[in-house]
């Protein structure tokens, strides 16, 4: 059983830091035994239901909010809705990326035909904004294609809208892509980490997340450290003190 790492919980709501690889939901493209986040949830509460109020892609770790009730699920969504909730991620990219910059780009819905048979065929574009800024950034001795040397970038992102996969393709869109994702990144510099750093997962993370309380009305602030493989990278090219950092 994958140990959990709870962040926050009370009587409405549970916050837990997601590792990188673990499903949200059962998916019909996976084993039926396969832990999903809310099957473990289920047993480490004891209970029958709990409320997804948001997800993660599998391949993404970090910080996601659970429900307890469906009251402070439908309060916890409506802030989504309205943009209230403020998002942070790290990722590591391809090259050096800009001190900062607001990618303005709308995204067409990706559409999953087994799980919404129902959506639409050809749906328009739909806005999606994500901020950035640069944190730090590396040069290895290690040659990738014609260069020889490797640039990467670690990026605060900050998303204002939600459309699925927003950073990993807004990240593509501006040529910047996120290392170690296999579906919008670049083949060569995944195998660089690979084979050079033993990292074999997406370098995106959730690390912060804020929100008003459903009862309290409180705003709440929750962070989540990287892993302690990623902080070894990240120490390794000499970004110490960038990023939630786990404890010792």
């Amino acid at each position: 059983m994958t140990d959990l790492d709870i962040v926050f919980e009370d009587d409405y709501l549970i916050g837990v830091n997601k590792p990188a690889g673990l499903l949200v939901h059962p998916s019909w493209i996976t084993a039926a035994d396969e832990p999903t986040l809310m099957g473990l949830l289920k047993v480490y509460k004891g209970v029958p239901k709990l409320h997804t109020i948001h997800r993660l892609d599998r391949a993404t770790s970090g910080i996601i909010l659970v429900g307890k009730t469906l009251e402070a699920t439908q309060h916890i969504q409506a802030q989504f809705m309205q943009r209230s909730i403020r998002k942070t991620y790290l990722a590591v990219v391809r090259g050096w990326s800009a001190d900062s910059d607001l990618i303005d780009y709308a995204l067409v819905p990706k559409r999953d035909k087994f799980a919404e048979p129902m959506a639409q065929e050809n749906p328009e574009p739909k806005e999606a904004i994500s901020a950035y800024r640069t944190l730090g950034r590396v040069e290895l001795d290690i040659a990738v294609g014609r260069y020889p040397k490797a640039r990467y970038s670690l990026v605060e992102v900050k998303p204002s809208t939600g459309r699925k996969h927003q950073i990993r393709r807004h990240m593509k869109h501006i040529l910047h892509p996120i290392v170690g994702d296999t579906k919008y990144g670049e083949g060569r510099h995944n195998r660089l980490y690979r084979e050079h750093f033993e990292i074999h997962r997406l370098l995106l993370m959730a690390t912060e997340l804020e929100f008003t309380h459903p009862v309290s009305e409180q705003r709440i602030s929750l962070s989540a450290p990287v892993d302690h493989q990623v902080n070894k990278l990240f120490n390794r090219f000499g970004w110490q003190g960038l990023y939630p950092a786990p404890k010792s």
